[in-house]
């Protein structure tokens, strides 16, 4: 079995996991989502400085640890994404450019269209 980067699979459609990834990169990115993790940082200050068992500071640098974990794992696969993006961009104005020396437009003037997201005319 050989996984596939979303974006090497082809297809216009996003999957249940790319559709995840995307909402909880926009969350995260978020001004609440900061208010959450400054809240979760003073209760772990806080619980350090009243001397709670031993256990109430464990489960608060677990959930820490586990919220940091998931971050990473959507922080890599937006950051693929938008690197696959770049380059297929710069992949159709390298070959764009190169067509557009050699004389009319063709194909690779509809795949720079394509990938910047323009609707191209007939």
């Amino acid at each position: 079995m050989i996984l596939k980067h979303p974006s090497d699979r082809g297809g216009s459609r996003s999957q249940p996991f790319e559709r995840l990834a995307e909402n909880a990169s926009r969350f995260t990115s978020s001004a609440p989502f900061f208010g959450i993790c400054l809240i979760m940082v003073a209760v772990a200050v806080t619980l350090h400085v009243i001397g709670l068992p031993i256990t109430w500071l464990l489960f608060m640098g677990e959930s820490m640890s586990a919220v940091t974990l998931l971050l990473v794992a959507l922080l890599k696969n937006s950051e693929l994404r938008a690197e696959r993006a770049v380059q297929r961009k710069l992949d159709a104005i390298a070959a764009a450019l190169l067509e557009g020396q050699e004389g009319a437009p063709g194909e690779a003037h509809h795949q720079l269209r394509t990938a910047l997201g323009r609707e191209v005319k007939p």
